[in-house]
């Protein structure tokens, strides 16, 4: 088995706060989970720390999760190991709330002569339109 690449070294102070946010349970449980892993793989304990394997048997957690905590703690820091990244995935909205009032209003209204029901497209047209939104891409 190759060795280790992210080696985790605790200061006295990291391995104290780490076992405080274990032992309180104010924390979340992946939060907890993570600590639990920079403790058992830190280096400065007296039995040298543990494995990856013994780890994920000891927590109940892939190894691969495991790699990527001390990644994490060695690349970045440990509030970044412990706590989850942001989410890239939030899009910011194209309207205000003011557009999207009249939106809504313009869904519940009556459909133009001649169609069933509002389309997305016939919504957006009718807000441009309107002179609600700029246009409706």
């Amino acid at each position: 088995m190759p060795a280790k690449q992210y080696i985790v070294c605790l200061t006295e102070d990291e391995r104290k706060s780490l076992n405080k946010l274990t032992t309180t349970g104010k924390a979340s449980a992946r939060k907890i989970n993570h600590a639990r892993i920079l403790l058992k793989a830190d280096i400065n304990q007296p039995d040298g720390g543990c494995t990856d394997k013994q780890i994920s048997e000891a927590l109940n957690i892939s190894t691969r999760s495991i790699e990527r905590v001390r990644q994490r703690f060695v690349e970045e820091s440990r509030e970044n190991a412990l706590n989850p990244r942001p989410k890239k995935s939030l899009k910011l909205k194209k309207i205000d709330g003011e557009a999207e009032a009249h939106l809504i209003a313009l869904a519940c209204s009556q459909v133009p002569q001649g169609y069933n029901r509002w389309t997305l497209r016939l919504l957006a047209e009718e807000m441009v339109t309107l002179e609600y939104i700029g246009s409706a891409e």
